[in-house]
């Protein structure tokens, strides 16, 4: 028997599901839609679901675990990425001649108009061989569409406590324009981490305004450092 060709399912308004051909799915549609998967909350659950507040997509996005948390704040951070969609789509396709679903965790818009399918996965589970070969399969069909297929596993520890320390300094409007441009000037200027906090605050006249609107252009890539050492006052700001 020949294999049925590739489908997918979206959860469109009123929770109301709509599918077709996998070839003809638009990504537009996938962002417009609602999570493919329902996210529920109950006591004594294993996973740690929740919805997390992007600043890339301005609005809340959900998550099914710390790890995928994790993942999806990585994401926020990555000025490349304009758009970020949580549980996106159900992918329908034969697998050694049995019919499959398989629900994503992730798809993201790229800057370049280019669209990426993640899945987050810890690092032990990739070395069962079921899940290993399931994961290849949807990566092959995704693929097939025309997107990118990425699996996350987790990240970097210095980094993530990084990127997350600084999400709390990802809301843009807390912060008047006039003082983010003062800031900013100082801390191009300086040196070092604590140096643009001191500047900045001292410019100001307000040192724990100065350090929080450093922190926000840290995050808003305005200003660099290496995220891959936990920041301290001493950590060298680097060119652009």
């Amino acid at each position: 028997m020949e294999p049925t060709r590739p489908r997918y399912t979206l959860r469109g308004e009123g929770d109301q599901l709509k599918g077709g051909l996998l070839h003809a799915l638009d990504a537009r549609d996938v962002f417009a839609a609602g999570p493919r998967r329902t996210f529920r909350w109950h006591r004594g659950q294993r996973h740690y679901p929740g919805r997390y507040w992007s600043a890339t997509t301005g609005s809340f996005v959900g998550y099914e675990s710390r790890l995928e948390l994790a993942a999806l704040l990585l994401e926020d951070f990555d000025q490349r990425v304009v758009r970020i969609a949580s549980q996106p789509f159900e992918l329908i396709a034969d697998r050694d001649g049995v019919q499959r679903s398989y629900v994503p965790d992730y798809m993201i818009e790229h800057r370049d108009q280019r669209f990426t399918v993640i899945e987050v996965k810890p690092r032990r589970r990739l070395e069962d061989p079921e899940i290993a070969g399931a994961l290849e399969w949807a990566g092959e069909v995704i693929q097939s569409r025309g997107w990118g297929y990425r699996i996350v596993t987790e990240p970097d520890a210095a980094l993530l406590s990084n990127i997350r320390f600084l999400a709390g300094y990802r809301r843009a409007w807390l912060f008047p324009p006039g003082a983010v441009e003062v800031a900013a000037a100082c801390a191009g200027e300086a040196r070092t981490l604590g140096e643009a906090f001191r500047t900045a605050g001292a410019a100001l006249d307000d040192r724990p305004s100065g350090r929080a609107i450093v922190l926000h252009l840290l995050w808003s890539h305005s200003i660099h450092c290496d995220l891959t050492s936990i920041l301290a006052s001493d950590t060298a700001l680097e060119t652009p």
